[in-house]
């Protein structure tokens, strides 16, 4: 695996561990390998990543409907997205999937 998707794993990783607190937050990495947080509205990723001239740029996005890591790189791209979890779907699994006549 890449050193780009190891950095996009980690930060997903970290991302849906984080608050639940909305957020669209872009980290650009540069050429001498220095990181760079800025909000992400208003930007695609690719245009932002060129006019800032970083090596890669990732946007998280944190909303009720889940968490969103989207990473770019000059010649590597992924998208890796989670829902947030049904808190109902465990009380089911206690619930007989039989039926007693």
């Amino acid at each position: 695996m890449s050193a780009f998707l190891k950095d996009a794993e980690t930060m997903f990783h970290t991302a849906r561990q984080g608050g639940r607190e909305d957020c669209e937050l872009a980290i650009l990495v540069g050429r001498d390998g220095g990181i760079h947080m800025l909000p992400a509205s208003g930007w695609e990723l690719e245009p932002l990543r060129l006019h800032h001239g970083a090596r890669a740029a990732f946007r998280i996005t944190r909303n009720s409907r889940g968490v969103r890591l989207e990473a770019r790189s000059a010649d590597e791209a992924c998208l890796l997205q989670a829902k947030p979890g049904r808190p109902w779907r465990p009380a089911l699994s206690d619930f007989p999937q039989y039926l007693t006549i």
